[in-house]
This record gives structure tokens, C-alpha cells and sequence, in this order.
């Protein structure tokens, strides 16, 4: 099991970043880096049929070793890590025996247990940590280290007593892309789990309902000299409107069930800004009046400039999976189980984010979310206990054992 550990360093030291700003799929070529490497991965433990589509997506299937209609589980983890921070030259180092005392990195990065206080709860265990300079990307490529080790184990240990086990890797999660062109038909999985939380114990089957809004100001721009009653400042217009959003409303006051508008980007000049917004909610209500909010504000501003200087467009990205979840929950108690039995208390909780489960879950894949074991995701704070990537690895084997129990 502790293959776990030397895979994920491997993985992790590939550049997988993915671009919000590319057209193409994936969004970045040196995502096929690890990509095509997974495939010889796979085919390496045994799974003969591990491939890659014209979409980037790499598959392979575990066969039943016991008969019977056995539901088909799918295994489901991104290779792509987050374009918030430098993914480059990522130099991961393990921290033995961790002694509760902060850890001084490269940069002046402190992961100090004042600041993250649950780095206490892995004393005398030993942590992967970056060196400062970049995020770690265990989120997620902890996930797929875990799924291709569990795979190493079932298809080298008839113990394990299990029915189909479907795998795939997919690119451009971080940019919210990566289930576009997902075929949940071919891929034949009954129900699945994404490898994509954090902490040990994390269950989701809830998470966010998600939108993005680019909002564009056009602005009048007048030689400053002669600017009274005639200049329009883009720029001063686009800070307006941030001020007429709930102050309480931002992420960095929000915290369980508490959605959100998140300022992504501004820009501007006298003449033209734009602003970008991610909207977050877990309420259906809720999420439908935040929508609201932002256009009755952009109104507001129009109206007081009489004319039309402020436009938006705003499209939903994803939806909250319980509504797709709770028909069947089986899948949600199976993992649970398979928990206890390797010896972690499930942490159930709403996904303050979103997964390729939650998009999945709405065209027909139920899909929660288990915990890959990180913290402190897309930057130079994040860390890794080694025990809860080997917990991760048991559970998904737990997982496989279980499923022949339930009738399909």
C-alpha cells in the first residue's frame, strides 16, 4: 500500500494545470503528460483495456472476479490542478514523525498550527508538504494515486471478493469542464464516487448550486480637463457595483451552508471594466435570489446613469447533487460502511465547492464524493498525512467488497 506514496510524488511533480481561458479540450496539452502515463499505469497492474479518448478521458475496467448481477461501481479522480497558483516545478518532501510545531517552507511559507490548527491532528504521523514555491496538487492527484494503488490490489489479490469496477481519470475539473464531453452510457458504471475531498472521513453529497457572471461596464472616456458632468469612469462604475453586494455575502465570511458572491476578477479603464463573478449557493431559493440580486444591481446602475452601461452574462455551471443523490442512498451508506470497517468515522458535510460528481449526477451517474485526504488546496500551504492516503486506499477497497451485497 505504501505505493500510494511513491505515485503520488511522482504524479505530482507533472505541470497539469488547467487554463479557464483556452478553448480547447483539454485546456492544456501538458495535461496528457500524466494522462498518457496513466495509461501504461494501468495496463501495468494488469487492466488490459486502459485507453484514451479524443477528449482526453482515460479509462480502464476491473472484471468481476466473482459471478452474479453485481452492480457496476465506477472509481472517478481529475488529473488537472488548479491555474490559482504556480503548479511548476512542484518539489514535494515528507515530513516524518510531524512534532505539532509550525513548518517553515521556502518563500517565508509558515503552515503554522495557529493559522491551520488541523495540521494538529496529524502529530506523529508523517506529511507531505510542498517546498513553498507551488501548490502540491493533491487535489487531486492524492486520488488518483489512490484509485490506481486499490486497482494494483484487485487485480493481484483474488481475495477480494468483487463484480466490475469501472475506472476514469479526466481532465480541466478545476475549470469546471471536466465532465463536458463525459459519456456515462459508455463508461457503464451503475453508480461511482469521485476520489476528489479532503480531509480523513470527508462523505459529500451535497455541494454548491454554481454560477458565473461577466459583467461589462462601458464607461465615457473625456479628457480629465474637461470632464465634469460628461466622463464616465468604467472602473469607478465596476466598484459601484461590488459595493451594492452583500458585504456579509463574500466567501471570506461565509462558512457551511452560507452560499456566496465571489469577486473573481476586475479590470478596467476609464472607457471599458469587466468584472467576473462566481455565485454559490447550496438553496435552490437562495442561489435563485443571489442571480437576482446582481441583475436588479446592474439595473439599479443603469438606471442611474440612464442608459445602458452595464451588461451581463451569467450562466449556471452545476447544481447541488442531493436532489439526484437521495433516491439513492444506498450508494451514500455503502461508503459510510466501508469507512467504519477501515476504521474512519465518516464526516459527512455539504461540498462547499463542486466535484465531476455533481455535474455526473445529473445526467444519470450517482456520484458523492470521498475524501482523498489533503488540505489547504491550490497553494503553498497544502499538505498531505501519508496514513490518510492509506486509509483512502482501504476504503475503496471496502467499497468493491461491499457492492456484491446489493441487488442489482
Amino acid at each position: 500500500m505504501e505505493k500510494v506514496v511513491e505515485r503520488f510524488i511522482r504524479y505530482s511533480k507533472i505541470d497539469t494545470a488547467s487554463d479557464p481561458k483556452s478553448e480547447s479540450y483539454p485546456s492544456t496539452e501538458k495535461q496528457y503528460v500524466l494522462l498518457n502515463m496513466l495509461i501504461d499505469e494501468l495496463k501495468t497492474v494488469g487492466i488490459k483495456d486502459a485507453s484514451i479518448d479524443k477528449y482526453g478521458y482515460v479509462t480502464g475496467t476491473i472484471p468481476a472476479n466473482i459471478p452474479g448481477n453485481i452492480p457496476v461501481v465506477g472509481l472517478i479522480a481529475h488529473v488537472d490542478t488548479s491555474p490559482d497558483f504556480n503548479s511548476t516545478g512542484v518539489n514535494p518532501q515528507i515530513i516524518d514523525n510531524y512534532d505539532g510545531m509550525p513548518v517553515f517552507l521556502k518563500n517565508n511559507v509558515v503552515i503554522d498550527p495557529s493559522e491551520f490548527p488541523e495540521i494538529l491532528n496529524y502529530r506523529g504521523q508523517s506529511l507531505i508538504t510542498t517546498d513553498g514555491t507551488s501548490l502540491l496538487g493533491a487535489d487531486d492527484k492524492a486520488g488518483v494515486a489512490e484509485i490506481i494503488t486499490a486497482a494494483d490490489i484487485l487485480m493481484n489479490n483474488d481475495k477480494i471478493k468483487h463484480g466490475v469496477i469501472k475506472i476514469c481519470f479526466t481532465p480541466d475539473e478545476e475549470i469546471g469542464k471536466g465532465t463536458d464531453y463525459f459519456d456515462v452510457k459508455k463508461f457503464g458504471a451503475d453508480f461511482a464516487y469521485t476520489l476528489d475531498g479532503g480531509e480523513l472521513g470527508e462523505l459529500e453529497f451535497e455541494n454548491f448550486n454554481a454560477a458565473y457572471a461577466k459583467i461589462t461596464v462601458k464607461g465615457k472616456s473625456v479628457h480629465p480637463g474637461a470632464a465634469k458632468n460628461r466622463m464616465i469612469n468604467a472602473s469607478l462604475v465596476a466598484y459601484k457595483l461590488i459595493s451594492l453586494l452583500p458585504r456579509d455575502q463574500r466567501p471570506e465570511h461565509t462558512e457551511k451552508y452560507e452560499g456566496f458572491f465571489h469577486l473573481l476578477s476586475v479590470q478596467g479603464n476609464v472607457e471599458k471594466a469587466e468584472i467576473e463573478y462566481l455565485i454559490r449557493d447550496h438553496d435552490a431559493e437562495k442561489f435563485s435570489i443571489k442571480k437576482k440580486l446582481l441583475k436588479e444591481a446592474i439595473h439599479f446602475l443603469n438606471h442611474e446613469f440612464g442608459s445602458d452601461l452595464v451588461s451581463v452574462e451569467m450562466h449556471d455551471q452545476y447544481y447541488n447533487m442531493r436532489e439526484k443523490i437521495e433516491p439513492v442512498m444506498y450508494v451514500v451508506e455503502i461508503a459510510e460502511k466501508a469507512m467504519k470497517l477501515a476504521g474512519v468515522q465518516p464526516k459527512v458535510r455539504a461540498i462547499r465547492g463542486g466535484t465531476d460528481g455533481a455535474r455526473l449526477s445529473y445526467v444519470g451517474l450517482p456520484c458523492p464524493n470521498l475524501f482523498s485526504g489533503g488540505h489547504n488546496f491550490h497553494g503553498p500551504y497544502e499538505f498531505i498525512p501519508i496514513p490518510s492516503m492509506l486509509k483512502a486506499v482501504e476504503v475503496i477497497l471496502n467499497i468493491c467488497r461491499l457492492v456484491p451485497e446489493i441487488k442489482k
